[in-house]
């Protein structure tokens, strides 16, 4: 029976739904089940054929939507990251680059008897690892924080870093496939690195500024940004040939080391285009890879993994460890951890369309290689990790820190108060003025959505184990309610009650969520608000048989609020409820009490209250 194209269109949307809800659900890349339901529809079923549906329109939807990539990839590689993560970081990315560049190229020349030029695409590609896999793999498996975080950082800047020199060894392929002779190949690679980089640098710039001085609406910054790109990309391919990737992937760069430009609202406008163009376009092209052709590559394709995967990457970690304070445990664990992404897989893709149409023959073997490699690297390393790090010891005890929604006056009185118990704490919030102001008082902060794509890669949650919901935004609450108590669990997500008894009331029937409130006694956050406008400081108080609990409700005439607990074994409770709060006289109490007369400050400045957090 024949199938409509519409249907086959709307199939492929709620393909890449459905694989982005597994993802999510399983906390693994959503590339692999993207990859494994276009395989599914395409040489499995056979119910999607790309080049049937799609014609001459195939090749330039391709285009465009590995642009939009590369553009996002590039907005986030800023210079000063390199330099603030460490030599380790630093060091991996040329060191790395150059070594699986290398064997990669070797490999896939020398194993598979692939050409010069199509071999040295494949090494190029074969760098990039991406944000995209290694972030679902670090939640789920915690290793310590210094390995999370090179693997993050490395992850982050190698995904911009490794497409632009897949892009320049592109360029330099195709260049010298147009010239007759080593000048003319020269003249058209030169022409291309300047079409390429000036563009690039002059329309960052451009668009850069635009955002800045806000020339532009509001509502039209994203949309305006990405119209513009890719207005940009189609004319750099008219003036020099396929010199457009190069082009956005300057773009991105320049306009991410702009200062004072809000590339973070077009990083969350990514998220959007994600669940639907770019997720459609790994269903679509993954319904072309064949299953002959990777039988053709035979174990010769089981070689070449190996060799990137057991030499390669061995190779980059040690060489870039030289100098550094990582010992041979945490070697290892980064050697084992390196799956590739949404970069290759779509990169490869159209690279293969290109050479194919210049008459590369054996381009073809560049998908199945790269898609082997992708769905290798993610299988295998995400079954792996955990039981790889708990083998090594190099992975995090149980996480006791604190996320805290909202950046106010009252989240950054508890942070602190939190922090000077060396309690991980991490605050975020959508408010610009409340985040610069945790940022003056040296505390660690988000600025954004915690719930969106850009802070599940970015948003570093080391040591965090818990969300503290201290936030007047009440969707925003909710929708970060859902989010973690999938993340963190039912028992470490509390939140406040609502304001609105109406709200309260309706709220009584939602299950996990209605559980998460009542946290400080059942105050609301206005109530906080208002407690801390009157002058209440956090204090924390030390119990002890000379000072009971009961004496220090006496002592604050039962107008303290009790926030958190430190037990004898030293973990930090949020309380809930006043009422059945029976400390042991070695905890420790965390409290906002009420501002004292001066003379009454004196009497009590003893050994009980040992630290103070606020104004006075």
């Amino acid at each position: 029976m024949a199938v409509s194209t519409t249907l086959i269109l709307a199939g492929i949307g709620v393909s890449s739904l459905v694989c982005q809800w597994l993802a999510w659900r399983v906390r693994m890349p959503a590339i692999l089940f993207l990859l494994a339901g276009g395989i599914l529809a395409g040489p499995v079923t056979g119910f999607l054929h790309p080049e049937t549906i799609f014609n001459d329109l195939l090749f330039p939807m391709v285009s465009l939507a590995v642009a939009i990539i590369l553009f996002e990839g590039s907005l986030t590689l800023r210079y000063e990251e390199i330099k603030d993560h460490g030599k380790m970081v630093r060091n991996l990315i040329p060191v790395g680059s150059i070594v699986t560049c290398l064997i990669g190229t070797l490999a896939a020349r020398w194993i598979l008897g692939v050409s010069w030029e199509v071999a040295l695409l494949f090494g190029a590609i074969s760098v990039v690892t991406g944000p995209t896999v290694i972030a679902p793999l670090l939640r789920a498996v915690r290793p310590t924080s210094k390995l999370a975080n090179i693997l993050t950082w490395e992850g982050i800047i190698i995904d911009p870093v490794g497409a632009l020199l897949a892009v320049l060894v592109f360029e330099g392929i195709v260049s010298w496939g147009q010239g007759n002779v080593f000048g003319h190949s020269v003249y058209i690679f030169g022409k291309t690195l300047l079409v390429g980089f000036a563009i690039g640098a002059a329309a960052g710039y451009l668009n850069g500024l635009v955002l800045r001085k806000h020339w532009m609406p509001q509502y039209l910054h994203n949309a305006g940004t990405l119209t513009f790109m890719l207005g940009v990309f189609a004319i750099s391919n008219e003036m020099a040939h396929e010199s457009g990737l190069l082009t956005v992937t300057v773009m991105g760069i320049w306009m991410a080391n702009m200062k004072q430009v809000p590339v973070d609202s077009l990083l969350e406008f990514k998220e959007s285009l994600s669940v639907l163009l770019i997720s459609a376009l790994f269903i679509i092209l993954a319904a072309r890879v064949e299953f002959a052709a990777i039988a053709d590559l035979g174990w010769g394709l089981v070689a070449v993994l190996a060799c990137l995967m057991l030499i390669a990457r061995p190779v980059s970690v040690f060489l870039s460890a030289i100098g550094t304070s990582l010992n041979w445990r945490e070697k290892l664990y980064l050697s084992w951890i390196a799956p590739r992404g949404i970069v290759a897989a779509a990169v490869s893709a159209l690279f293969a369309f290109q050479l194919e149409r210049i008459g590369y023959d054996n381009a073809g073997v560049l998908v199945p290689l790269v898609f082997m490699l992708i769905i290798t690297t993610v299988t295998l390393q995400s079954l792996t990790a955990r039981p790889v790090a708990r083998l090594l010891g190099v992975q995090e005890p149980p996480a006791h820190g604190f996320l805290i929604l909202g950046a106010n006056p009252v989240a950054r009185l508890i942070a602190q108060a939190l922090r000077k118990h060396e309690i991980p704490t991490i605050l975020t919030d959508t408010n610009w003025e409340n985040v610069r102001q945790a940022r003056m008082e040296n505390l660690p902060v988000y600025f954004g959505n915690p719930v969106s794509e850009h802070a599940a890669t970015h948003m570093d949650l080391t040591g965090i184990g818990n969300l503290l919901i201290l936030s007047p935004y009440k969707q925003l609450n909710s929708q970060a309610t859902y989010h973690f108590l999938d993340w963190f669990g039912d028992d470490s997500v509390y939140g406040l009650v609502e304001g609105d008894q109406d709200q309260k009331a309706r709220l009584q029937t939602a299950g996990k969520v209605q559980r998460t409130r009542g946290l400080f006694d059942g105050v609301s956050y206005a109530k906080l608000a208002s407690l801390v406008s009157q002058g209440y400081t956090v204090k924390t108080t030390q119990l002890s048989e000379e000072f009971s609990y009961e004496q220090f409700l006496s002592q604050y005439q039962n107008q303290a609020l009790v926030l958190f607990v430190r037990d004898s074994k030293e973990h930090m409770h949020p309380v809930k409820d006043m009422e059945t709060l029976q400390p042991d006289n070695d905890w420790i109490l965390i409290s906002l009490v009420p501002p004292q007369p001066q003379k009454e400050r004196k009497e009590t400045n003893g050994d009980r209250t040992v630290t103070s957090t606020g104004p006075a």
